[in-house]
């Protein structure tokens, strides 16, 4: 297993000579790196290895004890993701959906126009007024941007009380820690670039203006306890605790993806349940932002029906990207059921374009995490089990697939 794990890194570091964005992390040993570089493998020759691969996996007796079994099925899983993903590099085009499950092990559900109406129907409700609902709402909205000059203090703050109640929580190894940098022109809102020795480098997009809730979401998401602390305890669970060398590479067209992006968006309801977040905005973030606080819970009230609309960017990228759907239809579809203005839409469809199916995993991912917590008795009611089943995802290896099926 550790020398079928070493040729997988290799060949994950292959791949990222050709594909930028392949390799979100990587923290092993450097001879990995000048290993690869100097074999200077051509997109063809990583194929061949990748299906030689997978066919030497495959002959891999089942394991007796279940963390081994679990290795096993995510080194599996992670081979084939890269093996379709070498594919679409050398020209290879399949839907949307075959798409995202060879490489995310996932296909999220399919939803027409009708099924956002409702939705858009409680928000005219809630948003009265002159012109387009989506007009309306982007006024609502602006309302609560907050000023340039507040952007620093707003995150830091909600990054120190979500650090706070994960560690109460979750015992992180000394040392942990993150920067904080404000970038522009790229086609996500927030990133976490972690870069081992339990350090992460968070980056914030200030291209559009960042609203009040982006604050906690992103330091959440992005940190704790999401990607910084998922980061952490991979590393420090099974890169050092295990030896595991394939988890001290992070490709990021894989099906580690969806459970890290899931996670990240569930976990935001872990540490901060609804009224201890609504709490939170109306004490402290709002204040910090110079935002009228007493319209912080009417907010958070219209946010909740927006999230249901989650799922409309969905539909954008899928027919966008098989075709069905011309780029300006996109953004039209993407102003009209996702509620974005043009900026934001245009946005989108340019990560669609360079992440392509990407976008699944943080609302399919956040549904099945959410229904793995639930189901193995996370409820909302029971805060410790449900932070103890999701730092279960954290720690151990799993794949969406898993995610559905009945506890055990």
């Amino acid at each position: 297993m550790d020398a079928l794990a070493h040729a997988y890194v290799q060949l994950v570091l292959a791949l990222g000579v050709h594909d930028a964005d392949a390799v979100d992390a990587c923290y092993g040993p450097a001879s990995l790196t000048t290993d690869v570089e100097a074999a200077a493998a051509t997109l063809p020759d990583i194929a061949q290895a990748a299906a030689d691969l997978q066919e030497r996996l495959m002959a891999v007796a089942p394991p007796t004890d279940e963390p081994t079994a679990r290795r096993l099925r995510m080194l599996r899983a992670q081979v084939r993701a890269l093996a379709a993903r070498v594919a679409m590099q050398a020209g290879a085009r399949v839907s949307f959906d075959e798409e995202s499950r060879a490489l995310y092990d996932a296909v999220a559900p399919t939803h027409d126009a009708a099924h956002f109406e409702p939705v858009l129907a409680a928000l005219e409700a809630v948003l009265p007024g002159d012109g387009p609902l989506g007009e309306r709402y982007e006024r609502f909205r602006t309302a609560f941007v907050v000023p340039p000059e507040r952007v620093d203090r707003v995150f830091r703050a909600a990054i120190d009380a979500s650090r706070a109640r994960t560690l109460a929580r979750v015992p992180l190894p000394e040392g942990e820690t993150f920067t904080l940098a404000y970038v522009t022109n790229r086609p996500w809102s927030g990133y976490n670039w972690y870069q081992g020795d339990y350090r992460s480098r968070i980056e914030v997009n200030t291209d559009l203006p960042i609203v009040i809730d982006r604050a906690l979401d992103l330091a959440c998401h992005e940190g704790y306890p999401g990607h910084h602390v998922y980061n952490v305890l991979i590393e420090q669970h099974l890169v050092r605790g295990r030896g595991w060398i394939e988890w001290a590479v992070y490709p990021l067209f894989s099906p580690q993806s969806l459970i890290a992006e899931g996670t990240a968006n569930f976990g935001i309801t872990v540490a901060f349940p609804e009224e201890d977040r609504r709490a939170f905005d109306r004490e402290v973030l709002f204040p910090l932002a110079g935002l009228d606080a007493t319209q912080a819970d009417r907010y958070r009230h219209v946010q909740h029906l927006v999230a249901r609309l989650s799922y409309a960017g969905n539909e954008a990228a899928r027919q966008y990207l098989d075709g069905t759907m011309p780029l300006e239809q996109a953004e039209t579809w993407l102003q009209r059921y996702a509620l974005m203005d043009q900026p934001r839409a245009a946005q989108r469809v340019r990560f669609f374009e360079r992440y392509r199916s990407y976008v699944i995993n943080y609302n399919l991912g956040e549904d099945l995490v959410r229904a793995f917590v639930e189901a193995h008795g996370g409820t909302g009611d029971r805060p410790d089990r449900r932070w103890d089943v999701f730092m279960r995802l954290l720690r151990e290896p799993h794949l969406p697939s898993e995610l559905a099926l009945p506890a055990q």
